[in-house]
């Protein structure tokens, strides 16, 4: 089964889906120009695989497409741009 990145704004997350499955999930907060990226978590189930950079990149992408500032308060995203300085320019 394919694997999506969903914005599901009434649960304030990012999601990775399987069908009705959350295969994992990045926590954000909005502001008025700038997002919050506070917590990913991927099912342990599904860990491993790659599924947390899909999301931090599913984020960041969104947010740049969406004209918003960065805040990396997951430790996750902040390592991920660290490593991928593409997105650097993003954070506040």
């Amino acid at each position: 089964m394919d694997i999506v990145f969903v914005d599901s704004p009434d649960h304030h997350r990012y999601e990775l889906r399987a069908g009705d499955e959350v295969v994992g999930f990045l926590v954000y907060r909005l502001g008025d120009d700038v997002i919050t990226l506070v917590h990913t978590e991927v099912d342990p189930a599904h860990s491993g695989q790659g599924h947390a950079a899909t999301l931090a990149r599913g984020a960041l992408d969104d947010a740049r497409s969406r004209g918003f500032a960065v805040v990396p308060s997951c430790p996750y995203v902040a390592s991920y741009i660290e490593k991928h300085q593409e997105y650097a320019d993003l954070v506040r």
